[in-house]
């Protein structure tokens, strides 16, 4: 194994348990979810949001934090899967193999399902669902604004938190919701924007989750958001097996290593991690309704 595929060591346990916000533990190259968790809750995350991208994902999500209390699931169709159910992957656009075409009724279909899924008591949020101007194309940009706004209406039918990704659609993720009215309880996953955006985010009660990157050398966007984002609106999260925080950026990530960012954050915010933490936690349960 190469030391870029290496798992980074376990950081110093948090004294104060947290959440991680947002993971993937299905996209974990090795390990067991036991295994996972465990580590996890060794260094003091005691609880994880596990975030489907499609039905697949989706139902694996939902059956996961059926059977272990401290996981609780959202299911959703990410915004790069809507326009390939529509519009298929004929060219590889998505780097998620070839598909066919499926046309509205699929993607009606879809959206059924995760609907379904959503009913659920353990399922605790419709996401991640909202815009990527980055990796789909101009032709795919209506079938994924239409599925972000079938996931809104999800959310505030099933009375679920949303989860929201934006790349690169600031802008356009701010107009959506403004034009269908948000849900009570609306995060912002893997928060990219900046300050004067995290002002806004504030204003309109939506919650801002850091992830990772915001350790990175070229982020001082996020960290001057990180420090105008009212406390009782900061949550953290992993994105795993994405994102590792530095000084592991580019190795496999996993719930275990939320503390590295943690740490990071209570520097930025120029408050102990004690107080992050504690803040933190009491944040994911409220957003998630746990």
């Amino acid at each position: 194994m190469s030391p870029k595929d290496a798992m980074p060591p376990l950081p110093e346990p948090l004294r104060v348990a947290v959440a991680d916000s947002h993971t993937h533990l299905d996209m974990q190259k090795d390990g067991t979810v036991d295994e996972a968790l465990a580590k996890a809750a060794s260094v003091g995350v005691t609880t994880v949001v596990q975030v489907g991208c499609d039905v697949k994902g989706s139902i694996w999500a939902a059956e996961t934090a059926a059977r272990y209390e401290n996981v609780h699931a959202a299911v959703a169709l990410h915004p790069n899967e809507a326009p390939r159910i529509v519009l298929g992957d004929p060219d590889g656009w998505s780097r998620q193999g070839a598909r066919q075409p499926g046309g509205e009724a699929a993607l009606d279909e879809a959206l059924a399902e995760i609907e379904r899924l959503a009913a659920l008591p353990h399922v605790k949020a419709v996401g991640e669902t909202g815009l990527d101007h980055f990796r789909t194309g101009p032709e795919g940009m209506a079938a994924q604004e239409r599925s972000f706004r079938a996931h809104i209406e999800i959310a505030k039918r099933q009375g679920k938190a949303l989860v929201i990704h934006d790349r690169e659609a600031h802008a356009d993720v701010l107009r959506v919701l403004r034009e269908e009215g948000a849900p009570e309880r609306t995060v912002f996953h893997c928060y990219s924007g900046d300050a004067e955006m995290a002002k806004e985010c504030a204003e309109a009660g939506y919650y801002m989750s850091f992830a990772g990157n915001m350790t990175f050398k070229n982020a001082q966007h996020l960290r001057d958001a990180l420090a105008v984002a009212p406390l009782d609106l900061v949550l953290v999260e992993t994105d795993a097996p994405f994102l590792t925080p530095a000084p592991y950026r580019g190795r496999p990530n996993a719930p275990y290593l939320i503390p590295v960012t943690v740490r990071a954050m209570a520097e930025v915010r120029g408050i102990s991690e004690d107080e992050l933490a504690g803040a933190l936690a009491a944040n994911t349960a409220r957003a998630f309704d746990y």
